[in-house]
């Protein structure tokens, strides 16, 4: 790692333990770095109709933003088995931080992934692609 994220990693690791998970057993939790160091969580809430559930990614995020908070320098993902972000959560992030370094670990807190958000959603859309 390039930085110390150890307290990002542990604040992933630990909200994952709220995660509503009865369905997949998979929970996760992630941790969300604002350009103002301010740390946004969130883990997986599952839902009988699953559509409806949301993501821990997505989850901190839509928590940022609520508040107003647009600009995001990291985000770290904590699973049981260090998975990465699915698809949609790629696509909601790369609306607000294109640029996000995207870290992935285990519960052991072990790094599994260092990346950018850029090689996770290559040839990303967003809102200036509306513009073109």
């Amino acid at each position: 790692m390039t930085a110390d994220f150890s307290v990002l990693i542990q604040q992933a690791i630990d909200v994952s333990r709220h995660a509503y998970a009865p369905y997949s057993s998979y929970p996760v939790g992630a941790a969300l770095l604002a350009l103002d160091g301010t740390i946004y969580t969130g883990c997986n809430v599952e839902n009988a109709a699953y559509p409806a559930g949301i993501c821990a990614e997505r989850t901190a995020l839509v928590k940022a933003i609520s508040v107003g908070v647009r600009q995001f320098t990291a985000i770290v993902v904590a699973t049981k088995n260090g998975g990465a972000p699915c698809g949609v959560c790629r696509q909601m992030l790369y609306e607000f931080a294109p640029d996000l370094k995207v870290l992935i670990v285990n519960f052991a807190g072990e790094l599994r992934l260092e990346t950018s958000l850029h090689a996770l959603l290559p040839h990303g859309f967003g809102p200036d692609e509306l513009h073109k």
